[in-house]
């Protein structure tokens, strides 16, 4: 068994772009600019929001906050985004979800255009990805991605499953297998059978949302098995993959914390440099 170390392969990835961040800025006079909209005071949101204006410093990348009320208008709310997507010096903008009841996500984003969409949730991104066309991806599916390519792990022609459906992780993840020529099988809360189907699995992701819930008889001897999941229990930090079990059973495994975590926020800001070149 191998662990799959996220944050080393994190932490090389955002050397490359702290040289790209440098020279854009001494090509183009300014910095790679990114706009982070927070609305509410949810505690995980904050601890999200601050570790990415943590990287964007290290890595040369200018941040901006704007921190609004829980019980904003939803127009009002659609006003901030827009005018921050509209400033030149802000090349990527992207709003921390889950927003406060009342509020439509769908309409939000909306207001971000694709080119400035960092996290990949535009309409058209999503679209693009369906279509196997170049576009921004989703920051923790590709992240997943970049582990499995570093580590020579080929979905080409594997059983890959991806237990949970979400927009963010879920659906981008599995058609990005898909498009790297995986047969996928997405499963969720009213998948019957879901045991048998992750034990057939050579690539198995967990992104279920609920701590140690995929346990060794869950996985076939020799998987892949990717742990996107972080929860706090038994006053310890741990995934959706009881990593105690399964690493027993697993050919490579990610840990947590210091496995898709760090790449998720590393994804954040190729996104962010890769749309100020792109602008430029």
């Amino acid at each position: 068994m191998k662990i799959i170390d996220g944050k080393q392969i994190a932490a090389d990835i955002r050397a490359d772009l702290k040289a790209r961040a440098a020279a854009f800025l001494s090509k183009k006079g300014i910095p790679v600019g990114l706009a982070v909209v927070q609305i509410g005071d949810d505690p995980a949101s904050e601890v999200y929001i601050r570790n990415k204006i943590k990287a964007c410093g290290e890595t040369g990348i200018r941040s901006v906050l704007r921190i609004l009320p829980a019980d904003i208008l939803q127009e009002e709310a659609e006003y901030v985004v827009e005018t921050l997507a509209s400033d030149p010096a802000i090349h990527g903008v992207l709003v921390q979800l889950p927003l406060p009841n009342g509020l439509n996500a769908s309409r939000l984003l909306a207001c971000i255009p694709a080119s400035k969409d960092v996290d990949g949730f535009s309409a058209e991104n999503i679209g693009a990805l369906a279509k196997g066309e170049p576009g921004t991806v989703a920051c923790t599916p590709l992240g997943i991605m970049e582990l499995l390519q570093r580590y020579g792990i080929r979905p080409s022609g594997k059983r890959a499953v991806v237990l949970g459906r979400s927009n963010i992780v879920g659906k981008p993840l599995a058609m990005l297998l898909n498009n790297a020529d995986a047969t996928v099988t997405l499963c969720h809360s009213k998948t019957n059978g879901l045991r048998e189907i992750s034990r057939r699995a050579d690539i198995l992701v967990a992104a279920v949302g609920r701590p140690r819930f995929v346990t060794a008889e869950m996985v076939k001897e020799g998987a892949v098995v990717i742990d996107v999941g972080i929860h706090r229990a038994d006053g310890k930090l741990c995934g959706d993959v009881d990593f105690e079990s399964v690493s027993k059973k697993a050919s490579y495994i990610t840990p947590v914390p210091g496995g898709v975590g760090p790449m998720t926020v590393a994804m954040l800001l190729r996104n962010t440099i890769e749309a100020a070149e792109r602008q430029a």
